[in-house]
């Protein structure tokens, strides 16, 4: 599968993502949180939606390229929103992915017109209180323990069997972590913290798909019933939990795809 990777400039910011597919609705993949880029993985990613690919165009956006000292989910949507419009996408298929389906709500309460359908998975609409899981991710960080972030990051995205697996993967990447990409991390991890769109969800005027894990040791299962329930009175949207798949159930479901495919696509 042919797989077309560029950098968007703005007047003001610039932003590496990711195309494949050639179906005729466009459909706009924003990640979670990672201490490496997914640009870096982009064959996978492609290979992991390839089923959705005759039906749709697919766009994964990164985060933008130089980061200010602070970062908050507000600003990533907004400068999501800058590359979208010079992509000139529009009535776009939003999925993002735990941090990124928290930009992605955002878009879609302040920028009602551009989304047509909303798939989140395994996020928050409100992010306070105690993150233990986010807060060792940073402190490790600071401190440069690659390998052991990415031993912790696994053992909390992913069900225990799975992160073991991955065990001489983890360690090796880890090794390869640079200073770079170690502040980059920092910089995107806190700027989560604060964040509450819940008020904000009145606004949102598409159908929503709300995918989440009850066994979610990131976020917790709170969140994917709070944007339930905070949409539920506008009866255009739908939840499915899952179970023993972990945080990542975006990558650990088999059906996840299917269950994105018939959503988009339904009338």
């Amino acid at each position: 599968m042919d797989v077309y990777i560029n950098t968007v400039r703005t007047e003001d910011i610039s932003m590496q993502y990711m195309r494949f597919g050639t179906g005729p609705k466009t459909m706009v993949i924003l990640p979670g949180l990672s201490v490496k880029s997914v640009i870096l993985s982009a064959d996978a990613v492609a290979n992991q939606y390839k089923s959705m690919t005759e039906d749709f165009t697919i766009y994964l956006l990164d985060r933008r390229e130089d980061l200010p000292s602070l970062y908050t989910v507000e600003d990533m949507a907004s400068d999501t929103v800058k590359v979208l419009k010079e992509l000139g996408l529009s009535d776009i298929y939003l999925f993002g992915a735990s941090q990124g389906g928290m930009i992605s709500l955002v878009i879609a309460a302040r920028y009602p017109g551009m989304v047509k359908k909303l798939a989140v998975g395994s996020t928050c609409a409100k992010f306070e209180g105690n993150y233990p899981a986010i807060e060792k991710w940073i402190s490790l960080a600071k401190e440069q323990k690659g390998v052991e972030l990415f031993l912790d990051f696994a053992s909390k995205l992913y069900p225990a069997s799975l992160a073991a697996s991955l065990n001489d993967f983890l360690v090796t990447t880890g090794k390869s972590v640079t200073n770079e990409e170690f502040l980059r991390f920092i910089t995107l991890a806190e700027g989560t913290s604060g964040f509450d769109i819940l008020g904000e969800l009145k606004d949102v005027e598409c159908p929503v798909l709300v995918l989440g894990s009850e066994d979610d040791a990131v976020v917790g299962p709170e969140g994917s019933h709070d944007i339930y329930n905070a949409l539920s009175s506008k009866g255009n949207v739908n939840i499915h939990m899952y179970e023993g798949l972990g945080h990542a159930s975006f990558d650990t479901a088999g059906d996840y795809r299917d269950r994105l495919t018939s959503f988009f696509l339904e009338d």
